[in-house]
């Protein structure tokens, strides 16, 4: 029962991690379709919210508007943890417009030693040696996975720049998400954290859009980067993560990193050499080594 139990969260957190991997190439292929990030992002944003709004009038119905609701409080708190979600998706997406796809989810990765040093500031407490041995290898995947020893063109600073937010941000939503109104279902959380982050997509657009907003990226990629970016993923790592544990959930969520890049290798030709495919797998030798109190017996 326990191992079905196991099996059935690995495969729900897999295939959550595995769509998010896909997102940042569905994003580069609009954007050689002249999209913007303003539209690609508000797309995103309101087709997701109607996504999960009509997920959580089901579930009201299948349980008989018994559940428990959000009070204002907690209302108040996820919008405002939200906006961390908004600025992630902002981040990420300008910084898939200068750099490739394979080097902008590695720089996404860097939440590895971003949530470390959080989690030293927030306890006031040093790191173990385990994770400050996990974080020196993700700096040694991160340098070759980004090919920076033998990269003969420049890397677009905008890219590092926006990719480096992007992981700070994602650092961000990841510790409140997992301390913010728990009590309510993982749906009812989801919608309120996406009205927080459409708040800050919505005046990004309104900063950045400068000529006439093309309505066609609703139907051409709006359905796909909100199913793979807003419904999906967060409805099967909520429903994953418990089954497996956060150990053993966050090895397999990092199958996001080799997915990415595979996809990014597939679909827009993007060279991958030797050398950053063992960047990539240190950096998930990292997840491991800081997540691996799962394999130790009680």
């Amino acid at each position: 029962m326990f191992g079905n139990r196991l099996l059935k969260g690995v495969l729900l957190v897999g295939l959550g991690a595995t769509s998010y991997g896909m997102l940042a190439t569905f994003v580069k292929l609009a954007y050689k379709e002249n999209f913007t990030t303003a539209e690609v992002t508000t797309s995103q944003f309101v087709l997701g919210i109607l996504g999960i709004l009509i997920i959580n009038a089901f579930q009201r119905f299948q349980n008989k508007n018994t559940a428990e609701k959000a009070s204002s409080k907690n209302i108040f708190h996820l919008m405002l943890a939200g906006t961390s979600l908004g600025m992630t998706s902002v981040f990420y997406y300008l910084c898939v417009r200068y750099i490739d796809v394979s080097i902008a989810i590695v720089l996404l990765m860097q939440t590895v030693w971003m949530g470390v040093l959080l989690e030293m500031i927030l306890d006031k407490k040093l790191p173990s040696s385990r994770k400050i041995i996990a974080v020196g290898v993700v700096l040694v995947g991160t340098v070759l996975a980004t090919n920076l020893i033998h990269n003969e063109s420049e890397l677009d600073w905008r890219g590092l720049m926006w990719g480096m937010l992007a992981a700070a941000s994602f650092t961000t939503t990841m510790f409140t998400a997992n301390r913010v109104a728990l009590g309510i279902s993982s749906a009812q959380r989801s919608l309120y954290m996406l009205l927080g982050g459409a708040v800050i997509v919505f005046a990004f657009a309104i900063a950045t859009q400068t000529t006439p907003y093309n309505w066609a990226i609703f139907l051409k990629w709006g359905i796909v980067l909100a199913l793979f970016g807003t419904i999906i993923p967060p409805m099967l790592l909520n429903a994953g993560f418990p089954l497996t544990g956060i150990g053993l959930g966050s090895i397999v969520s990092s199958l996001e990193l080799p997915v990415s890049v595979v996809m990014a290798y597939v679909l827009l030709n993007e060279k991958v050499n030797p050398s950053q495919w063992f960047g990539i797998s240190l950096i998930i030798a990292a997840i491991v080594i800081m997540n691996s109190n799962f394999t130790k017996k009680k």
